[in-house]
């Protein structure tokens, strides 16, 4: 309890109220600020491996208190939730034409999507021949199972024979671990499914500056003076990734 975020107490998870708050925290927190600079970063390197002969729209699904639209101007946010974004858009039901979106960008975003499988049929039919989907998803490891389960507010089942769950709440209802089930678990199953996206890439991100920040819904664990204790630990943790990154990078591209 003493952990937790002062601010969001008593504020609806997940309410426009929740996104403009994660948003300040965000701005605020200078190893959370880090967290998803590097984040955005790598989303729009992926998008700018995508054929320049391919012009098409910039779509972010669940943007929610993302600021990605302040470095990239031309992205188009979105939210299910009404007054989160720019537009409101179920991933399931993206409406645009077929082969007219350049990338989708998703961060903390595709393990609240019930029915998956819908998700990657839409970006199958509207991403360009080339286009990516970029995605920064909870990972699948000792330190993420333990953290993500007990720390934080939405589910972590890694056992769920099924991608889909049931949503009541946009928010309170998903899996964490859907990422892992998805591209891991069930790679082969994805991979005769979807045969028009192919899963390209897959990293471990750094996760002690992440942890120490307390996220969205904690306080900082280290004061601001500290902060590049938490970015050396980054670097010097590094290849101990698949034991204690919290997140991880992954790309899919739709193909030529």
């Amino acid at each position: 309890m003493l952990l937790q975020e002062p601010r969001l107490q008593g504020v609806a998870l997940g309410s426009a109220e929740w996104f403009t708050i994660q948003r300040d925290l965000i701005a605020e927190k200078p190893l959370l600020k880090h967290c998803y600079d590097a984040w955005y970063a790598a989303l729009l390197r992926d998008e700018a491996t995508v054929p320049a002969d391919q012009p098409g729209i910039l779509l972010e699904l669940g943007s929610g208190g993302s600021y990605l639209a302040e470095l990239r101007p031309d992205v188009i946010t979105s939210d299910i939730v009404p007054g989160a974004a720019s537009q409101v858009i179920d991933a399931r039901h993206i409406p645009y034409p077929d082969n007219s979106v350049r990338a989708i960008f998703l961060t903390h975003a595709l393990h609240h999507i019930p029915q998956v499988e819908a998700f990657f049929a839409e970006a199958q039919r509207v991403l360009v021949p080339g286009g990516v989907v970029a995605m920064i998803e909870v990972a699948h490891t000792p330190l993420a199972r333990a953290f993500f389960s007990h720390m934080h507010p939405e589910p972590y089942d890694d056992r769920a024979h099924a991608w889909d769950f049931a949503q009541n709440d946009a928010m309170a209802d998903a899996n964490q671990a859907l990422s892992w089930l998805v591209f891991v678990r069930d790679k082969q199953r994805f991979a005769v499914e979807f045969p028009g996206l192919q899963i390209e890439q897959f990293e471990y991100l750094p996760w002690f500056s992440y942890l120490a920040s307390g996220g969205v819904t904690r306080r900082s664990v280290l004061p601001g003076p500290l902060a590049r204790v938490a970015l050396a630990a980054d670097v010097l943790t590094r290849p101990l990734g698949g034991l204690v990154s919290l997140h991880w990078h992954i790309r899919l591209r739709k193909q030529l």
